[in-house]
């Protein structure tokens, strides 16, 4: 494997995180929902002016896990009020953490999550949180690896269907 260099994203990105994002998106959850359920979502999600809203959210940031010039994976964080729940000024969010399937295993998933904590300490947040699908067991055993903690739960619709997400948190040190 060659190294993978992590950088920062902006709105000249915007096409690179849209097909990260519904390349990855698809890859993790084709098989658990309806093709119906999927693309509605796919469209509504990466849609040109809600990835652009949100690239130009003060409070959010994306980062790109680059081999070589293929993107392979990606980070969004969220601080701030741009949170999706909390809105905690002391914590940060973890909202998005997607690696293509070719790369699964080869540490990168690891390398953004580092680079979501390294962004924390900046900001001087005293914890991260996120919201993970119940079923989704690889990144369950990912996150629960890495010291998080189950603190809640919330509901996470896909098409018609209800989807229980499990909250957890790591305070920071």
């Amino acid at each position: 494997m060659t190294s993978i260099i992590i950088n920062k994203a902006s709105s000249a990105d915007l096409e690179t995180i849209q097909s990260l994002g519904i390349q990855t998106f698809s890859e993790t959850f084709s098989e658990h929902n309806t093709e119906e359920a999927m693309k509605k979502y796919l469209e509504e999600s990466f849609a040109t002016e809600k990835i652009k809203s949100e690239l130009n959210t003060p409070d959010s940031f994306f980062y790109i896990a680059w081999e070589e010039d293929n993107p392979v994976g990606y980070l969004k964080i969220n601080s701030g009020k741009a949170q999706t729940e909390l809105q905690n000024e002391t914590s940060l969010e973890i909202e998005r953490i997607y690696v293509k399937k070719s790369h699964h295993g080869q540490r990168v998933g690891q390398l953004l999550y580092h680079q979501a904590l390294e962004t924390a300490h900046q900001l001087d947040k005293s914890y991260v949180w996120l919201g993970v699908w119940e079923e989704n067991l690889r990144a369950l055993n990912f996150y629960k690896k890495n010291g998080f903690v189950e603190f809640d739960k919330h509901i996470f619709r896909l098409g018609e269907e209800e989807q229980t997400d499990l909250m957890m948190k790591k305070i920071l040190e």
